[in-house]
């Protein structure tokens, strides 16, 4: 444990290297008004948060990322994080290919505007930023079985059945599409869609039960726990204490799940 000086400085560490200026233009911003917030979101959100050792600088902007896009109403923040993404070394593909997965747990509308904010932080940077266009695959709902399968296990074939009765095309959706076409894209691997889907369903703190379903997903594809801990840790500093406590319950069932064999 460190004092507040130790957690300050080593705030201003992580935080040049996500912003990458020597003088941190949140406390620039707030000076007239709320020094002591600037002060707090670079002592407890850089050298707290994201001095912990679970996850990279990189995994962090994605988190934060996909947390802020899948929330919406924080654009000026979203824009910052996703310029951040870029100087920790994220790519521009792999920012965008963030937002379509978006699709899928925050809708559309977030994903558009996800994008929006990306290409705006692109051309600011004079990043390149090339288009990449993938076409359905004839056979996405074998496909998306399989990505199915791989991901979430017999508990996400259970979850399609359970649709079976009220709404079978729902379920066919989920295969064919989240599972067929936008799992199966390329850009991101499954293990950082996995990361991707805890952090915005975490962040938005509608969704315990397909959280769970996807924290399982998580450990599924090869993340550890640490890091499933350390996300939704993350998600206090951009979501608020209690959507972290409440996904840290939820991973606290899954964890234990996955310790009596009932996954």
């Amino acid at each position: 444990m460190q004092d507040a000086q130790s957690n300050l400085a080593l705030g201003h560490q992580y935080l040049m290297a996500v912003e990458q200026k020597e003088q941190p233009s949140i406390s620039e911003a707030l000076k007239d008004i709320a020094p002591d917030l600037a002060r707090m979101a670079i002592s407890f959100a850089y050298g707290e948060i994201y001095s912990r050792p679970a996850l990279d600088l990189r995994q962090r902007q994605f988190v934060t990322v996909a947390a802020l896009a899948a929330m919406g109403g924080a654009e000026p923040q979203l824009r910052f994080h996703i310029a951040g993404a870029l100087n920790v070394g994220c790519s521009p593909r792999e920012i965008v290919e963030l937002m379509i997965h978006l699709v899928v747990y925050a809708g559309f509308p977030a994903a558009v505007n996800g994008v929006s904010a990306a290409r705006d932080v692109f051309r600011e940077k004079g990043v390149d930023a090339a288009p990449v266009s993938v076409s359905p695959s004839p056979t996405r709902y074998d496909d998306g079985v399989a990505g199915l399968r791989a991901v979430d296990g017999a508990v996400g074939e259970r979850v399609v059945e359970s649709l079976n009765e009220i709404a079978p095309d729902l379920g066919r959706f989920v295969i064919e599409f989240v599972f067929g076409e936008v799992y199966s894209r390329t850009g991101i691997d499954l293990v950082l869609r996995e990361l991707i889907t805890v952090a915005a369903l975490s962040a938005m703190g509608s969704a315990t039960p397909q959280l769970k379903v996807h924290m399982h997903g998580f450990l599924n594809v090869g993340g550890t726990r640490e890091e499933l801990v350390e996300v939704v840790t993350q998600i206090a500093a951009y979501a608020g204490f209690p959507r972290a406590i409440n996904a840290a319950l939820a991973a606290k069932e899954v964890l234990r799940d996955r310790d009596h064999g009932a996954h």
